[in-house]
């Protein structure tokens, strides 16, 4: 018999439960955390952390996104722990303030903001001592190699030559630049996002044995080089720096 139909892929699953992981890594006593959702349009993080007891502000240019949000919000019971505040990371530091929270999530926004290292400062920069960044960004190698599977051969060169596309090294250079010490980097959907969703419905026990596979080699550099997107866990504020994982 197929598996019902899932509302997350596995990628997006391992990287909430990753995240949730991390962030209670912050706090073992489980204490709420203020976090910021930079760029987090209709809530799909903000909902995930919220339902751990967190408190989120979600900050985002899109009116249609935050009110979109406002209507998902509201669906789950969720209105006392998220809030919504129309913005961009130019202007973080003026909707949260300096110093004021203890987590900024920040996926798939390096990519679209003009100026990555101004970006990462203004995150830096509302963080408490020893807050966390979680950043996941689109990688050029995976571009690449997708874009050649795919037999868009021009595109593939194009992104081969793109030096504004992040990779894993270019992203912990950022990171370092903007005062943070890494502590995990993980690939996301090196695999999963290959596998197609008709393989997991119809074999019983795949999405989890995907799953554990997908998080088994999320650390090992060359998966993490070819997966399509990479998340980094950033701390900033710390006198000793941490092993990464």
């Amino acid at each position: 018999m197929a598996e019902p139909r899932r509302r997350r892929s596995v990628s997006a699953t391992f990287l909430l439960e990753l995240l949730a992981g991390q962030l209670r890594g912050l706090d073992p006593a489980g204490s709420p955390l203020e976090v910021v959702d930079l760029g987090g349009g209709t809530g799909g993080v903000a909902t995930a952390l919220a339902g751990y007891g967190h408190r989120v502000t979600v900050i985002d240019p899109s009116p249609d996104a935050l009110a979109s949000l406002g209507r998902r919000t509201a669906e789950a019971g969720l209105g006392n722990r998220i809030r919504a505040r129309q913005g961009d990371a130019a202007d973080l530091v003026d909707v949260v303030g300096e110093r004021s929270v203890d987590v900024v999530v920040c996926h798939r926004v390096l990519e679209v903001v003009e100026s990555p290292p101004e970006a990462l400062a203004a995150v830096a920069s509302v963080l408490r001592p020893g807050g966390a960044l979680s950043l996941l960004a689109s990688q050029r190698k995976a571009a690449v190699l997708g874009h050649a599977l795919a037999g868009h051969i021009g595109l593939a060169r194009r992104a081969w030559a793109d030096t504004q596309r992040f990779d894993h090294d270019g992203l912990v250079a950022l990171l370092d630049g903007a005062g943070f010490t890494l502590q995990a980097s993980h690939g996301i959907g090196a695999l999963a996002d290959h596998v197609a969703e008709s393989v997991l419905e119809a074999q019983p026990g795949a999405f989890a044995e995907l799953s554990a596979l997908e998080a088994e080699v999320s650390t090992d550099p060359a998966f993490r080089a070819l997966a399509p997107q990479v998340h980094l866990f950033a701390r900033v504020g710390l006198t000793t720096p941490a092993a990464v994982d």
